[in-house]
C-alpha cells in the first residue's frame, strides 16, 4: 500500500513539473513573441488626414489616437507617452528647445493651407485689409506668426493697422462667419470647405501660401505641419521609425490620389465626422511627406523668419542639428 501511495505521489510530482516547466515556456515564448504598438497623436485635420490610410492597414501596429488640437498632444510627448507626433511646425522646435533635445523632427506633413476668407467681395489683396478687423484663431501658432509677417512685409503693422481678434479654435472661427457675426476671418482647411458647405457664399478673398511665397522670395514655404519622434524611440527602433515614414508616405500618395476613398475612411476613422467635406477638402490642405533630408534648407529658412519676427514662436532660439532625424543608425 505505502509503495502504490510512493508511485502515486512520484508521478504526481513529475506531471506537475512537466505542466510547470510546459507553462513557463509558453510564459517565456509569450513574453518573447508579444509585440508592443507604437504610440502616435496626430489632429484633426490635415495632419489625421495624411494618417488615415496607414490606421486603416495598420491597426496591429500602431495605436494611433486623434486629439483635437495641440496642447492635448504637448504633455504626452513630454512625458514620453507617445513614440511619434504630427504637430505643428513652430510647435516641433519649441518642444526641441524646451526639452534639451528630446524630439526629433522627422518630416514635413502639411504645408500651407490658410485662407482669407469673407462676407463679401471686397478684399481683393493685403493692403485691402488695413483698417479692417480679422478674426482668426492659432494665436501662439503658425497662423498669428504667418499673419503677421505678411501683413508686416506688406507695410501694415499688425497691432496699429487691423485689428486682429483671436478665438479659441478653428470651429468657432468658422461658425461665427457662417452665422455672419463677423465678416473676415483667417481660417485654414477643412473648416473652409465646411463652413462653404454651409454658406455657399462665402468668399476665399486671398490665400496665404501664395502670399507667403511672395514676401519670402521663394526661400521658404509655408510649413504648417510636422512629424516629430522621440528620440528615445529613435535611439531604440530606428527601423520602426524608418517603416514608419515608409508607410505615412504611402498613405499621403493615397489620400491626395483619391480624395473620395480617403474621404469614406476620414469619416470611419473619426477625423472628421462627413466624407464629402474630406473629399473637398483634400485639394486645398496641401498634405505632403518631405523628409528632413529634402526639406532641411525650407525648413531652416521657415524657422529664421519665424525667429526673427517672434522668437518665442521656436522657443527662443534656432534648433540645431541634432534636431533633424536623418535615417536610422545601426538599429
Amino acid at each position: 500500500m505505502k509503495k502504490k501511495i510512493g508511485i502515486i505521489l512520484t508521478t504526481a510530482v513529475l506531471v506537475f513539473s512537466m505542466l510547470f516547466a510546459a507553462g513557463c515556456s509558453n510564459s517565456t515564448t509569450s513574453q518573447q513573441t508579444q509585440k508592443f504598438k507604437i504610440k502616435v497623436a496626430a489632429l484633426k485635420g490635415p495632419t489625421g488626414i495624411g494618417m488615415v490610410k496607414l490606421m486603416e492597414d495598420n491597426k496591429s501596429d500602431y495605436d494611433i489616437s486623434i486629439y483635437n488640437s495641440p496642447d492635448q498632444i504637448v504633455s504626452k510627448i513630454v512625458s514620453g507617452e507617445v513614440d511619434i507626433a504630427a504637430v505643428p511646425s513652430n510647435l516641433a522646435a519649441v518642444l526641441y528647445n524646451k526639452t534639451n533635445g528630446k524630439v526629433k523632427l522627422a518630416g514635413i506633413n502639411t504645408l500651407g493651407m490658410l485662407y482669407i476668407v469673407e462676407n463679401g467681395n471686397s478684399i481683393k489683396n493685403i493692403k485691402d485689409l488695413k483698417g479692417k478687423t480679422i478674426y482668426s484663431s492659432g494665436k501662439g501658432a503658425v497662423p498669428e506668426f504667418a499673419l503677421n509677417y505678411i501683413l508686416k512685409a506688406n507695410g501694415i503693422d499688425p497691432d496699429k493697422d487691423v485689428k486682429i481678434e483671436y478665438k479659441t479654435d478653428h470651429s468657432e472661427v468658422a461658425s461665427a462667419i457662417a452665422a455672419k457675426k463677423i465678416d473676415i476671418a483667417v481660417l485654414p482647411e477643412p473648416f473652409v470647405t465646411t463652413t462653404q458647405m454651409k454658406d455657399k457664399n462665402l468668399h476665399i478673398s486671398l490665400d496665404l501660401t501664395k502670399e507667403w511665397n511672395k514676401v519670402s522670395g521663394g526661400k521658404s514655404n509655408l510649413i504648417m505641419g510636422t512629424i516629430v519622434f522621440k528620440k528615445d524611440f529613435v535611439d531604440k527602433q530606428g527601423k520602426d521609425a524608418d517603416e514608419f515614414l515608409k508607410r505615412y508616405s504611402q498613405s499621403v500618395q493615397f489620400v491626395n490620389k483619391d480624395p473620395k476613398k480617403a474621404g469614406e475612411l476620414i469619416q470611419k476613422n473619426g477625423i472628421l465626422p462627413n466624407a464629402k467635406v474630406a473629399e473637398k477638402a483634400i485639394p486645398r490642405c496641401n498634405i505632403v511627406f518631405i523628409s528632413t533630408k529634402d526639406g532641411r534648407k525650407s525648413l531652416e529658412n521657415f524657422y529664421s523668419i519665424l525667429k526673427s519676427n517672434n522668437p518665442k514662436s521656436i522657443g527662443g532660439k534656432m534648433p540645431d542639428e541634432n534636431f533633424y532625424y536623418s535615417g536610422a543608425k545601426n538599429n
